[in-house]
Formats: structure tokens, sequence, C-alpha cells
């Protein structure tokens, strides 16, 4: 992940403190590495692959002894012998799970490798649960009028989610939320990543002012800065 500096930490925090000048909502930043864990994909697609693509090997015409004879091997020629013919095919065929087995899971090991075989509404999916969990564990549920917007990227997972809390929702129409997205993606994809949320927190901020003004009596609460969650 590419690595934040101070600075721009503190130009995520300085964007979100004059955002929430003009407008009574509150507005949370979290990126996450990684939100899905997929360290079991490579024995699931090791195991899947030992088993299958043999078996489909021989049903296209391959035989274990092709591979004796590849190698330099003896080949049966007595009828005493059948036995041994047997029991070496038999551990040709096994040697050629346990390689099938071996080479797909170090393949499937490579993290970009691992990403591109998780099914995309998988992804999406994921992403959006792990949003909404943050929402409520950090109680941004809980702010004065339901005025909590949280702004959340899963980096590993190229995906971004905008949650506003029931005060913000009903308020603002729900495509204004799309043009936020939009602007941090656009960050994401250039690797800016303060710039992504910097724009998308100058967003969201003109969508509150709208929508949500300020009130008397005003209080911060919720932390402006990036919080980055551990992989």
């Amino acid at each position: 992940m590419q690595t934040l500096s101070q600075a721009d930490r503190d130009r995520i925090a300085q964007a979100v403190a004059d955002a929430e000048k003009t407008t009574a909502g509150e507005i949370y930043c979290v990126l996450a590495p990684e939100v899905g864990d997929d360290r079991h994909l490579p024995l699931v697609w090791a195991f899947g692959a030992a088993l299958l693509l043999p078996a489909l090997a021989l049903l296209a015409g391959f035989r274990p002894e092709m591979l004796t004879r590849l190698f330099g091997g003896w080949s049966v020629g007595h009828a005493a012998a059948h036995d041994g013919a047997i029991l070496s095919a038999l551990l040709t065929y096994v040697g050629l799970q346990a390689a099938t087995f071996v080479v797909v899971a170090l393949l499937v090991a490579i993290p970009a490798v691992r990403r591109s075989l998780v099914p995309a509404p998988l992804k999406k999916a994921r992403v959006r649960q792990a949003a909404l969990d943050y929402f409520l564990a950090k109680d941004l549920h809980l702010t004065r009028d339901r005025t909590g917007v949280l702004i959340f990227a899963a980096l590993a997972e190229h995906r971004v989610e905008v949650i506003a809390d029931d005060g913000i929702y009903a308020a603002a129409p729900n495509t204004v939320w799309d043009e936020v997205v939009a602007d941090l993606t656009a960050g994401l994809k250039r690797g800016a990543i303060a710039d992504g949320f910097v724009a998308a927190v100058a967003r969201t901020g003109a969508i509150l002012a709208a929508h949500v003004p300020p009130r008397p009596g005003d209080a911060n609460e919720l932390p402006d800065g990036l919080t980055v969650l551990p992989r």
C-alpha cells in the first residue's frame, strides 16, 4: 500500500475540518488496505485443480505411461509385469496431481492473481458490509440528528463506499453520493490517496452544506483525521 505521509494525513484532516464548518453534518474517512481474507483461496484452487486437471487430461487421451516414456522409463513387455505397470501408472498419476497442486497453489498465492479470482459481486458485497460494520462500530449512527457520513475506501478491492446516515440520506438525493465516489476513485486510480480523499471530502462538504446547514451549538462529534485500518 502507498505510504501516506503526515502531511497527507494533515491535509485530509484539514479538509474535513473546513468542510464541517459549513454544515451540521459529520464526515469520517477510512482507508482499508484489504477487506477480504482470502488466504485459504490458494489451497481451495490447488485441491480443485489437482483433482480435476489430471482427470480431464485422461478424458482427453493422456495416459500416465506417456510421462514414464517421456522421461526415459522402461516399458513393460511381459504379462507377469502387468501389476507393475498399473502401479507405475498410479504413481505417475499421483505425482501429476501433486505437481499440479504445488504449481496452482504457488500461482494463486500471488496477491494479484488471488484477488483476480474473487468475483466482483463478492468484492462489492464485502466492502459494503465492512463499511456498514465500521459505521455502526464507531457510532456514526449516534450523531446528533443522524448526520454522519462515512467515506470508506478498500484499496485491494478497488472499491469505494459512501454511507450517509438517515438524517442526511433523507435530505440529499441519492445521485449526489456517486459524485463523491467518483472523486475519491479518481484519486485512488492515480495513486494519489490524499488528493482523492480531499476531493471527496470537499464534495461531501458541499452536499452537506446545501442540505444540512450549520446550527447553533454545533460540536465536532467525530475525529477529523483519516483512519487507516490494519491489514
